[in-house]
């Protein structure tokens, strides 16, 4: 049997046909600024609802929302300040908008007061500050200081640009013992126990919720002000029918038993890094889903990444940056079982035992 462990829907939703309401045609052939399904308009009110926010939009993908987003925001004096854990996709909106001229600043991940520094520094001659940041980074296991982030934002009349796809559908509201992430899956904002009309929340729902579309969350003022705006709204198609009633399960399912969902996850988690402790080893990323590796000295992540592939269990390895090491990944779902968990984690351990015991072997460890 295959345990895959690279799979990002989180909670575990797949939508098959069967399960889904029947649409009439797939697709109007028409852009979404001439006309939209009248179920697209319910699916982003819920949404927006379910974000905390007063109106949301949706595209067919993150990559349309911020290469957008940033275009809009663009014909105005704006800086642009990018947290530097900022996932690649809104950095490719982020240099469209350089490549119009906009200064860019980086700035150390989830450090507000190397932010506060830049912003002082900047002051009112670069324009309106656009903060962006990821609302939760998979890769520290840490939500973004938000608060921290909206207060210089909110002082200055800006705008804080938050990607929250891999919080939504798992992170929500009132977290507690028998609710670790939360409750609802509204994402960061949600978290933080956030409303603020100068925050924007970018979202794809292709992992938590299983759907292959985003949305753009914020007050109706500047979700209007996009949607005004939008080219890809005039020139690319809109989600399709099938999308749609993807997404109307999905948020039906997180209604029914979402939660119930993330406490199987959040109990799955906890089981996974229990048993790596009992074989001596350990992951980042506390509570979250995305598992990765603390390596002992000399481990290589490709060769286990390998090995395990060849006995049946599917890992992420993750390509390295400049100056770091290969670093391995288990995506745990709410689909996973015990038994799952018990036997992946049992591989690794044989192989970690058998690098020990035989280090001229090629199982893991540099030799």
């Amino acid at each position: 049997m295959l345990l895959d462990f690279t799979s990002a829907l989180y909670l575990g939703m797949r939508h098959g046909s069967r399960s889904l309401e029947p649409w009439g045609r797939l697709t109007a052939g028409k852009p979404a600024a001439l006309s939209e399904p009248r179920v697209a308009g319910h699916l982003a009110r819920a949404l927006a609802a379910l974000q905390g926010c007063e109106r949301a939009t949706l595209a067919p993908s993150t990559l349309h929302l911020f290469w957008d987003l940033f275009g809009v925001l663009s014909d105005g004096p704006l800086a642009i300040y990018m947290d530097s854990g900022t996932y690649p996709i809104a950095r490719w909106g982020i240099e469209r908008a350089a490549a119009r001229g906009v200064p860019v600043r980086g700035f150390r991940h989830h450090d507000p007061e190397d932010l506060h520094r830049l912003l002082r520094q900047g002051g009112a001659r670069r324009g309106r500050p656009v903060v962006v940041t990821d609302g939760f980074c998979p890769a520290c296991g840490r939500g973004a200081p938000l608060a921290d982030y909206l207060r210089p934002v909110r002082e200055r009349d800006g705008h804080l640009v938050i990607d929250d796809t891999q919080a939504a559908g798992i992170f929500g509201q009132s977290p507690g013992a028998d609710a670790p992430y939360g409750r609802g899956g509204g994402g960061m904002l949600r978290w933080h126990n956030l409303k603020d009309s100068h925050a924007l929340v970018v979202t794809s729902l292709a992992k938590g919720f299983g759907v292959p579309v985003a949305a753009l969350a914020g007050a109706g003022r500047l979700v209007d002000f996009y949607e005004e705006r939008s080219q890809t709204r005039v020139h690319c198609s809109p989600p399709s029918n099938a999308t749609l009633h993807a997404l109307k399960h999905a948020l039906k399912l997180n209604g029914e038993r979402g939660d119930a969902l993330r406490l199987r996850l959040a109990r799955t988690v906890r089981h996974f890094r229990r048993r790596l402790a009992e074989v001596g080893l350990a992951a980042e990323g506390n509570l979250f889903p995305v598992q990765t590796l603390a390596a002992p000295a000399g481990l290589d992540a490709v060769s286990v990444h390998e090995r395990l592939q060849e006995l049946g269990t599917q890992t992420v390895l993750h390509r390295p940056r400049a100056g770091q090491e290969p670093r391995l990944s288990f995506i745990i779902t709410a689909a996973h079982t015990p038994a799952d968990i018990d036997a992946a984690v049992g591989a690794l351990a044989s192989l970690t035992r058998a690098a020990a015991k035989t280090p001229e072997a090629s199982y893991g460890l540099r030799i």
